[in-house]
């Protein structure tokens, strides 16, 4: 029986590999270990998580926590190569583009484990960002590269020695909505279906910058016409719009269409996105669940890691540009929406192809 070992380094990737843990147990041909990075009573990994996305606890804890990126490095390779000793793998999968990915992948290349980059092929083209270096490494010494479109599989086969590592498998995120629609479960929010704007924000570059982030809410705020905007942020996110909200220009917004809230469990916060307006966000996966519910959205970025987003999808990229930003929420709240479809492959089997290939 094959022996899989699976690394997440953050919450979100748990929502990527719930499906892929179901289809390994679906297969019977497989044995699968969960190795999280982080400790065991991280405070964003609430139980209702795990029983949202009806997937266990992960099996390991790493137990790594800091703010330095190198020394999460460091620390996650030391880590996971002293579970190496004592656990084997055949092959270990990485998510995503996280230092602590990274780290993961070297160590496994270093013993000689084969290795498996699940959304492998996204790139923003900018080698300032610490996750396009990882993205770089990771993509480099995989012998999967899982890709979830037609661009990413491109750009995965272009800069692998060998094109045969690279497999367009689609969307795993998409395994998780199609598997959990029917348990989505309306949030204690007074909203009125289709009525209402989801709102998040995440990124450190655009939290830090507090005037450009004022223009921003403002922009929005006024686009909105009315159409109450919900906010369901978490720690520094909320801090941040909690204390810019009641500025001088913010203020003058009567009524105010913002609604701040605590961080919605998974099931919650997908009903909530399902049955929006639209979604402002500057997150690429709730940029992509948007694609998949048919839900306009706009991304508080200049590119995205999945151009099928926007190329076939709803996203519409606005940068930090607060002008572009009223504009396109104008067009939401007047349903001057493009036509969007559902990009090839983004059908809710993407685990079951990855855990075929990986037996084959």
């Amino acid at each position: 029986m094959k022996k899989i070992c699976i690394v997440v380094g953050a919450r979100p990737n748990f929502v990527k590999v719930a499906p892929l843990i179901r289809a390994i147990r679906e297969s019977g041909e497989a044995a699968y270990d969960l190795v999280y990075a982080g400790r065991d009573d991280d405070p964003t990994l609430e139980p209702s998580l795990f029983d949202d996305l009806q997937m266990p606890r992960p099996d390991v804890f790493l137990g790594v926590v800091s703010q330095s990126l190198n020394e999460i490095t460091a620390q996650v390779m030391g880590a996971f190569d002293r579970y190496l000793d004592s656990r084997a793998a055949d092959v270990v999968i990485v998510v995503d583009d996280l230092a602590s990915t990274m780290a993961a992948a070297i160590t496994a290349k270093k013993r000689g484990v084969r290795l498996a980059h699940l959304v492998a092929g996204t790139r923003s083209f900018d080698i300032s960002m610490p996750k396009e270096v990882n993205r770089l490494v990771i993509d480099a010494l995989s012998d999967y590269l899982f890709t979830a479109g037609v661009k990413s599989t491109g750009v995965a086969t272009r800069e692998q020695a060998d094109a045969d590592n690279t497999y367009m498998v689609g969307n795993i995120l998409m395994d998780s909505l199609r598997h959990n629609l029917p348990r989505f479960r309306r949030p204690d929010i007074d909203v009125e279906e289709g009525r209402y704007i989801v709102l998040t924000l995440n990124r450190r570059a655009l939290l830090s910058d507090e005037g450009s982030l004022r223009q921003m809410l403002w922009a929005m705020g006024e686009a909105a016409a009315g159409v109450p905007i919900i906010a369901p942020l978490r720690g520094g996110a909320l801090d941040v719009v909690g204390r810019l909200l009641p500025s001088s220009s913010l203020s003058s917004l009567h009524p105010s269409p913002f609604t701040l809230h605590q961080p919605l469990p998974y099931l919650e916060f997908g009903w909530l996105t399902a049955h929006a307006l639209g979604v402002i966000t500057d997150s690429g996966n709730v940029a992509e669940e948007a694609t998949f519910n048919g839900i306009p959205c706009v991304t508080l970025n200049s590119y995205t890691e999945h151009q099928e987003t926007v190329t076939v999808g709803t996203n519409v990229l606005v940068g930090g540009d607060a002008g572009k930003l009223r504009e396109a929420v104008a067009d939401m709240v007047a349903d001057r929406w493009k036509q969007s479809a559902l990009p090839d492959r983004w059908d809710g089997r993407t685990a079951e192809r990855i855990v075929q290939i990986l037996l084959q």
